[in-house]
């Protein structure tokens, strides 16, 4: 059996999950009466929504007489962890740059890791039937970046083939009129330039998990390549575990990859892509081999979280209107199951009804608040924190390479905020209309910036940020909402009389009919201090008749946010309050007059 494994890498949104579609349909995976969806790889329902990859998914294609394992990986910065581990179960990687955009952060970082693993890129530029592409120039952005990342000579010897994968055409030729509906080419590529998987499977067994996997049926599942040898469904195997220890059990089960189907094997040999359960606690980087064999591989380093928060049961006065699923057991229960398949994340109890829950950036932890969300959870979460470290008896905290590309008119604008948030500039270079800013940016400052440079760029700004490295902490009180926030100090529902009167004292974020509790945020403030306001008030009605014949009340729209951005927004005093109908800003102390004796007493300090 021919074998060929290849990961699809490339920044956020330029087309990876498309192509494996496309790959999928022209190669027959799919039978002719088959039903299937766009971006069949998207299996999440948040994933199809945002059109982003979450999760790592294999997939097994026949052609010719090869099976080419594709691995669909993250483009986001927040998954990148898993990018790295990818790296280990493939021979070789598909690089997918749009044609338009070019090089972005992210296309340096899952390059830096695929270059360090010594891999064989193929690099397909897509999107070539869009307006305004860039061909010359963007191979040129690719080379650079090869040349700049240390690549050798046979890794920048790679083939080039320009694609669109929405159409399900490809080329070899920039000449856009040779473009024809098939995938051939990259299959042709794959084969002829990705090496086969080394493994002998003669040799004693050795597999390790690269990703894991859960199901409710047969608990934890790992996911790797069989470095040598071979495995069998029933047989007794050890685990070299990560702190050396071994642990025998048996394979309880073994699942190959077909399409987009796991489907369970009997046997599998070297270099083939699987999934294997039987170890309850099986964990990425440990290695399996055969009984009385045990000789570990190296193992795979796990990122570590940047970024924390504190989920707690909710304690709203509405609590229990909205979800089913609220104690403390039960929350703790979803977040301990969410450990079983993610790695990056870290869950510690903070007291009897709240955990600190660590990850690698807001995204990550903000998809895991929407899942539980939508399966009927209440709870309230905290803004986000960095994560600071002690190294070498310095304290240093997260820092993160920033590109941007926004209208020339705004950029003044984002180059002042980004000054008050700590940034350093690196480059600033035109670009049509439109000019790209490179800046090193603390962690910590960037959290809120993204609702706040949309409103600087007026929606046209584009921005993408991935983790660089620790660095010295600054003392500098970056991060911080700058202004004030209205608080409903009554009960009841919003009226439109009320929000009508508050209209110039800032913006509002409910509309009339919403029901309010007394702590809980309901517009931003024009002012840098919180204001407590009537929300509920109704006209007074009288008997006498209105000289002047009432007008109705006509309100500005309140301004829509997003649970990422109700997480950017709120400060250290505030919460979210996140129920399966929605989510509220809210105070973390409720009732008016407590509060502003706390916050007498900070500013007596």
């Amino acid at each position: 059996m021919k074998i060929r494994n290849v990961a699809i890498i490339a920044h956020v949104d330029h087309g990876k999950t498309t192509l494996v579609d496309e790959l999928l349909k022209q190669s027959g995976t799919f039978r002719d009466n088959e039903q299937h969806d766009d971006r069949v790889m998207d299996s999440n329902d948040i994933e199809k929504e945002r059109g982003i990859t979450i999760l790592a998914k294999t997939t097994g294609v026949h052609y010719k007489d090869y099976i080419i394992n594709i691995v669909d990986t993250p483009g986001h910065a927040d998954f990148g962890g898993e990018v790295e581990r990818i790296m280990h179960m493939v021979d070789g990687v598909i690089l997918l740059v749009d044609a338009r955009e070019g090089t972005m952060p992210q296309t340096r970082f899952v390059l830096k890791k695929a270059l360090e693993a010594n891999l064989k890129p193929i690099v397909v530029i897509n999107k070539v039937d869009r307006e305004n592409i860039r061909l010359n120039e963007v191979i040129d952005e690719v080379l650079e970046l090869f040349i700049e990342l240390g690549a050798n000579d046979d890794q920048i010897d790679f083939p080039v083939i320009y694609a669109s994968a929405l159409a399900g055409t490809t080329s070899l030729s920039e000449d856009l009129s040779t473009q024809e509906h098939t995938m051939d080419p990259i299959f042709e590529a794959i084969i002829n330039n990705i090496p086969e998987p080394k493994g002998n499977s003669e040799e004693p067994l050795q597999f390790q998990p690269a990703l894991l996997d859960y199901n409710d049926y047969v608990g934890r599942i790992g996911v790797g390549t069989i470095a040598r040898g071979t495995i069998e469904a029933g047989h007794m195997v050890s685990c070299v575990r990560l702190d050396g220890s071994i642990k025998q059990f048996r394979v309880q089960k073994l699942f190959g990859f077909t399409g987009i189907k796991r489907e369970e094997i009997e046997s599998a040999e070297a270099g083939e892509i699987v999934g294997i359960s039987g170890l309850p606690d099986i964990s990425v980087g440990e290695t399996v081999c055969e009984v009385g064999k045990e000789e570990a591989l190296p193992v795979l380093t796990i990122e570590e979280p940047t970024l924390q928060m504190t989920f707690g049961v909710n304690t709203s006065p509405f609590a229990g209107k909205e979800g089913d699923l609220l104690t403390a057991r039960k929350i703790e229960e979803r977040l301990m199951k969410e450990l079983e398949k993610d790695v990056s994340l870290r869950v510690k109890q903070a007291d009897q009804e709240s955990w600190l829950v660590s990850g690698r950036g807001e995204l990550h932890l903000s998809i895991l608040i929407e899942n539980m969300r939508r399966e009927g959870f209440e709870l309230q979460v905290s803004k986000p924190e960095v994560i600071v470290k002690e190294i070498n008896g310095v304290k240093q905290e997260p820092y993160e390479e920033v590109l941007i590309e926004a209208p020339s008119d705004t950029v003044g604008a984002v180059i002042e905020s980004l000054a008050n948030r700590n940034g350093t500039m690196v480059s600033m270079k035109p670009f049509e209309t439109n000019t790209k800013l490179e800046y090193i940016v603390p962690s910590r400052g960037l959290i809120g910036f993204v609702n706040e440079f949309l409103i600087l760029t007026r929606g046209y700004g584009i921005i993408n940020h991935t983790f660089k490295e620790y660095g010295p902490l600054t003392n500098a009180n970056v991060g911080e909402r700058k202004l004030g926030v209205l608080v409903s100090m009554e009960n009841g529902k919003a009226t439109a009389y009320a929000l009508g009167a508050l209209e110039d004292r800032g913006v509002m974020f409910i509309e009339p009919g919403t029901e309010v509790y007394e702590g809980m945020i309901v517009g931003e403030s024009n002012k840098d201090l919180d204001l407590a306001v009537n929300a509920v008030k109704s006209k007074n009605l009288t008997n006498t008749r209105s000289a002047s014949k009432d007008h109705t009340v006509v309100l500005k729209r309140p301004r829509q946010l997003t649970l990422e951005k109700a997480l950017d927004y709120i400060n250290n005093d505030e919460l979210v309050e996140v129920t399966p109908k929605g989510f509220r800003l809210r105070k973390k102390i409720l009732n008016t007059e407590l509060r502003k004796k706390e916050d007498a007493k900070k500013l007596g300090k």
